[in-house]
């Protein structure tokens, strides 16, 4: 067996670091072209989708470039239009208001001449019953006392009273 002294083994260990410096520099060297090549590939990646997104871009920026200042006529005319209706709103209530009054004051009108028309319907009922009725109810008193006469004269002897209609002790005066 070979004797190990100290410089063989530093030799050994030597020799040993620099294989993995080696194995180390082989396997850095392999990593550095792998993401070389992933590089290259993500760059080519961007640059196609540069390309493929540059012509969007562009147009949405001309189609900004050119809707924008119809957005803000636009903006600007619903501003006009909602100033416009919040004056004939105004208006409009104004008027509904006014025609309420109105409508209010020809009611009550309306009430006070119906109220009055009634009154005098009521009065003229009354006044025709009192000038109608009254004569009315002479007339038959008239009558009454005619046909009672006539009666009377018919029947030349008037009708017994039985006596046991009264009690004992009761003239025959009427209340």
């Amino acid at each position: 067996m070979p004797k190990l002294d100290n410089q063989t083994i530093q030799l050994a260990l030597f020799a040993l670091i620099a294989l993995a410096i080696a194995m180390q520099a082989i396997v850095m060297l392999a990593t550095f072209f792998a993401m070389r090549k992933a590089a290259k590939d993500i760059r080519d990646q961007i640059e196609d989708l540069r390309f493929s997104i540059a012509p969007v871009i562009e147009n949405a920026r001309d189609l900004f470039t050119r809707l924008a200042p119809k957005v803000e006529q636009t903006t600007e005319d619903l501003a006009a239009l909602t100033r416009a209706l919040r004056v004939q709103a105004a208006d409009v209530q104004s008027a509904a208001t006014e025609i309420v009054a109105r409508a209010r004051r020809q009611a009550s009108r309306l009430d006070t001449m119906l109220s009055n028309l009634l009154d005098a319907i009521d009065r003229a009922n009354a006044f025709m019953t009192d000038a109608i009725a009254k004569p009315m109810r002479q007339f038959s008193a008239v009558l009454a006392s005619a046909k009672a006469v006539v009666e009377s004269l018919r029947n030349s002897e008037p009708a017994s009273r039985s006596k046991s209609n009264h009690a004992p002790g009761e003239n025959d005066m009427f209340v």
